[in-house]
């Protein structure tokens, strides 16, 4: 039997019923047997701040670090806000490279989403979140890049799937489950 990986799903939208959320949770219907898609909720998590991430950090600190750091990978589901990630994303982000020295991110295969009911997907989201994993050691997938533009549309009234999004995201997360595997070698 093959190794199944845990992959540390963080979503960029906070709200419950977010077009990103149901997309994160179709990606862990359509994943390989090899992955295994967990969100890792981050709406809970205080601003970052070092006066507070001392000897005894917040709980939400420490309990968001664990789960990334027992995960073998990471997948960014992500809206684009002002051609960025949302600022929740960006402080999951600095939350999980602190403290200094000690990423939670480091050396994981990550892989990026960005989903927009514009028509450029979230381009803009998409690229400078791949900035910020370069820095954090994440070996980001390249291809196939993913912007799902139009994302109002790919789910129906029940919030199922369309059958024209589901090969799209069929081939990512295939991807992925490839580049997750050579990655750990």
């Amino acid at each position: 039997m093959s190794k199944v990986y845990t992959v540390a799903v963080l979503v960029g939208s906070l709200r419950k019923a977010s077009i990103n959320r149901k997309v994160a949770l179709a990606l862990a219907e359509l994943a390989p047997a090899n992955l295994k898609l967990n969100i890792v909720e981050i709406g809970d998590l205080p601003l970052y701040n070092e006066d507070i991430d001392g000897a005894t950090p917040p709980a939400a600190y420490s309990t968001f670090r664990q789960q990334v750091s027992s995960s073998d990978a990471v997948l960014f589901v992500t809206p684009e806000y002002n051609r960025s990630v949302p600022a929740p994303l960006k402080n999951a982000i600095d939350v999980g490279s602190r403290p200094y020295g000690q990423s939670a991110w480091s050396g994981k295969p990550g892989a990026i989403i960005s989903v927009s009911p514009g028509a450029i997907g979230g381009f803009g989201a998409n690229h400078h979140l791949r900035q910020s994993l370069v820095f954090l050691d994440v070996p980001c997938m390249q291809q196939p890049e993913a912007y799902l533009g139009g994302a109002g549309s790919v789910f129906d009234e029940a919030g199922k799937l369309s059958d024209k999004t589901r090969p799209f995201l069929q081939a990512f997360i295939d991807a992925f489950g490839k580049w997750v595997i050579k990655q750990h070698g």
